[in-house]
């Protein structure tokens, strides 16, 4: 636990990680909250019609109990791995605290995934058995054959062809199934990350990720619990950023979660949800926070009443911090990880770590600096690669199956991340981008982030990507794809317009000098802008070939 200090350099010096010899997620999350105060509220279901409903921590004991039950007499043992294919709800809690009773290790995976997506993943990890929905079944009655390990389905949907009924596992039968014997290194969680190049890679955590998401969930929450704390993110559950920032240490603080479904994020449903279930602290993206910015007088039309908001998974930007302030009335904490080590970097605006267009300071209990490629860290001023620093209690024990990718992620005891940044004098991290997403053009290296955080500062703005099209005098150019807001419309004195209000703001050597309109952006199953599309759209422009 984070204890409150009034600076970060106290905060930081005082911490110290205290990770138990025996230690399992289900115990911490469920069983210790069931047997001192059963009837406390653990999750609140929304729903858009109708009063939310809520489930106790002793319900989600004897519930995940039950399902653990009927994963053991299928043969599910501790090891195997459990697929989730499931939204946002009370059945992925329990779900994930149930595998977690066996010893078993849980697999997220979202639900908009297609039918290669998850043969793959499930596949790769050898799943002996998966929780999901009716729409989920659907998916996989395509590919069970080519899955051999697989030989349990359950539905939360009910009894189909082939799939236990969920409903009917978790109403009745013995509850008294404690947590596995396990140790904080004993594997819990499988979640796939793309990273940069080659397939997907199975990041493999054991139960301490856990109790190494503590501090950095506490800080950006501005040290989280507070009375009438209530935490919910847009984030699906089947992502590290929903799943272990917000989920799992909600539980673990005793503090309400709101479980939300949506197809895909809305600006005036997330508000209505906030306003509806009384929303303390949220972890919102920042490309769902630049779709909040354009429904216009949320304060006059929301009653939000929100303490904390905590953003991550790609830069924030300037723009956004200052609005946030401005219409929300508060502080946006951003923070930095991934899931290979998440949330080791973080603001706390309760103490005055805050800076905009920085992500933060190392969070208590993790080492974090800006490396050349040689491993040695470089000082301030000086771009590199952000790394962290091992044994660190938050960081993935391997990548499934794959040692040689696991080796590579490592220059001596730095683990890379494939980021680039820069530390300022004060010790603030910078984010560039991703090494493919940094633009190199006419000898300058530019980071797609800060164009992107200046394009959507012009009023006619929405939506917006940077990427480097090949030029072949300056290596590449800046290129922009934008998404105007409502009431707006394309044209090429706006395109220049926008390209002007850049240089103005940034500089000559960072304007996009060529900006396209398009109607949507393409998003993650996180929220973040997928801008190997347009970089992909902009090689073949530059090659003289058409394409999407």
């Amino acid at each position: 636990m984070l204890e409150r200090r009034d600076s970060y350099a106290a905060l930081y010096r005082d911490f110290r990680w205290d990770i138990p010899a025996r230690y399992n997620i289900a115990q911490s999350v469920c069983d210790r909250w069931a047997a001192a105060e059963p009837e406390r509220v653990a999750l609140i279901d929304h729903r858009v019609d109708g009063a939310p409903d809520t489930l106790s921590y002793g319900a989600l004991r004897s519930r995940s109990a039950r399902l653990a039950r009927v994963l053991a007499a299928a043969g599910v043992r501790r090891g195997d791995r459990v697929a989730l294919l499931l939204p946002q709800g009370f059945e992925t809690a329990i779900s994930h605290v149930a595998i977690y009773r066996l010893g078993a290790v849980a697999v997220p995976l979202a639900l908009l995934f297609g039918v290669e997506a998850l043969e793959y993943r499930l596949a790769t990890a050898g799943a002996r058995a998966v929780v999901t929905t009716a729409a989920g079944l659907a998916k996989l009655k395509p590919i069970r054959d080519r899955l051999p390990a697989l030989e349990t389905a359950v539905s939360v949907d009910g009894a189909e062809a082939g799939a236990l009924d969920f409903q009917a596992a978790v109403a009745e039968g013995p509850d008294d199934l404690p947590p596995a014997d396990t140790g904080p290194d004993d594997p819990a969680l499988m979640i796939f990350t793309s990273g940069t190049t080659g397939p997907p890679k199975g990041a493999l955590h054991g139960h301490r990720v856990l109790l190494g998401h503590l501090p950095g969930v506490q800080m950006h929450h501005d040290f989280l619990p507070q009375a009438g704390d209530r935490l919910w993110t847009p984030a699906d559950w089947a992502w590290a950023g929903g799943l272990l920032n917000v989920l799992l240490p909600g539980l673990h603080l005793g503090v309400p979660v709101v479980a939300g479904r949506f197809e895909k994020f809305e600006a005036g449903s997330a508000l209505g949800l906030m306003e509806k279930t009384g929303v303390r602290n949220a972890f919102i993206p920042p490309t769902a926070l630049r779709m909040l910015k354009t429904v216009e007088g949320i304060g006059r039309r929301f009653a939000l009443d929100l303490r904390s908001v905590g953003s991550g998974g790609e830069a924030l930007g300037r723009e956004t911090f200052e609005w946030a302030r401005a219409e929300l009335g508060l502080t946006i904490n951003e923070f930095y990880g991934q899931t290979e080590c998440n949330l080791v970097l973080s603001s706390c605006a309760a103490i005055g770590v805050s800076r905009a267009g920085a992500i933060g300071l190392p969070v208590p209990g993790h080492r974090v600096a800006v490396i050349d490629p040689a491993g040695r860290p470089l000082p301030a001023g000086e771009a590199g690669q952000i790394a962290v620093a091992r044994p660190d209690p938050v960081m993935f024990l391997e990548y499934w199956n794959n040692p040689e990718a696991t080796r590579a992620k490592f220059v001596g005891d730095w683990m890379t991340t494939g980021d680039q940044g820069v530390a300022d004098a004060d010790g603030y991290v910078h984010f560039f981008g991703r090494d493919d997403d940094v633009i190199t053009s006419a000898g300058y290296r530019i980071g797609p982030a800060e164009v992107e955080d200046c394009l959507v500062g012009h009023p006619a703005v929405a939506l917006a990507a940077a990427v480097g099209k090949p030029d072949p005098v300056r290596t590449e150019i800046v290129k922009a794809y934008v998404v105007l807001r409502e009431g707006q419309a394309p044209s090429a004195a706006l395109a220049e317009e926008i390209g002007r209000w850049v240089r103005e703001r940034l500089s000559a050597h960072e304007y996009p000098r060529e900006v396209d309109f398009v109607d949507s952006m393409p998003l993650t199953t996180t929220g973040k802008v997928i801008r190997r599309i347009f970089r992909d759209r902009a090689r073949r422009e530059a090659e003289g070939r058409s394409g999407p």
